[in-house]
């Protein structure tokens, strides 16, 4: 048996919870539009730009989850910057929210039905923009990462890895690994894009090379995957290196 990744639309079940996080951020969204909207009429924003000051704040916090997980191998500084913006306008949208129901809370006190006090209000007016923020992050994780499955077949190779770095990482591939089973946490597709990476100094695996290679592709990579990766390829790369010398000394 060899370890393949699928993508995620093949597991069963997928499409649905796809779905859900997609009605529940436009759920949270609208809730969350309603009450910044209010809010802009209060700050004595005119007209039709009352409708596009909730979409500057939550819009930008959507967009702020994507550069996240986009700029997982970046520097440290840019990604410091982009969740210090992400962190800004989540903070915005959840204390404009939470006033604006602890206003409307203070004004309806002596009124008919249910009546929460000032910190209630507060804290659940602020799901909406959470719940938002938190939809986006996981549409987003499950669509750019793979699942791994074991199937009987041969591996084939992924949407975003193209035929010549295929090509490139097997010519790299003992004979004898080919035989092999991968850890279970670690994608064959993903596998042939790293041996697929440049090589560094003196001929060895790179960490660097490999997440460059994986941003050229358009795919996340993580630290700790990165140097998983790095120690599969360069074992492959001393088996090589030692059969020749097998070969010699049997002859």
């Amino acid at each position: 048996m060899a370890t393949t990744a699928t993508s995620t639309s093949s597991i069963p079940g997928t499409s649905a919870v796809r779905a859900g996080i997609a009605l529940l951020a436009a759920f949270a969204f609208a809730l969350s539009y309603d009450a910044l909207r209010q809010m802009a009429v209060a700050i004595h924003i005119r007209g039709l730009l009352t409708y596009a000051f909730p979409l500057v704040i939550d819009g930008f916090i959507a967009i702020g989850v994507g550069a996240l997980l986009m700029l997982r191998t970046a520097p440290l500084r840019s990604r410091v910057y982009v969740w210090a913006l992400v962190g800004a306008a989540t903070t915005t949208s959840i204390w404009a929210n939470a006033l604006h129901a602890v206003r409307l809370n203070e004004q309806g006190r002596h009124g008919d039905g249910l009546r929460l006090d000032d910190v209630t209000v507060g804290v659940l007016s602020a799901i909406a923009p959470l719940a938002l923020a938190g939809a986006v992050h996981l549409y987003i994780v499950i669509r750019r990462h793979p699942a791994v499955t074991c199937e009987e077949t041969a591996p084939t190779p992924a949407g975003d890895v193209t035929p010549d770095a295929i090509n490139v990482a097997n010519e790299r591939r003992p004979t004898a690994a080919s035989h092999d089973q991968l850890p279970a946490d670690v994608s064959a597709e993903r596998l042939a894009l790293a041996r697929s990476a440049p090589l560094g100094r003196h001929g060895r695996a790179s960490r660097r090379h490999i997440e460059a290679t994986f941003r050229e592709k358009d795919l996340t990579i993580g630290r700790v995957e990165a140097d998983q990766l790095k120690g599969l390829v360069q074992k492959e790369l001393d088996a090589s290196a030692g059969q020749p010398e097998l070969a010699a000394n049997a002859a």
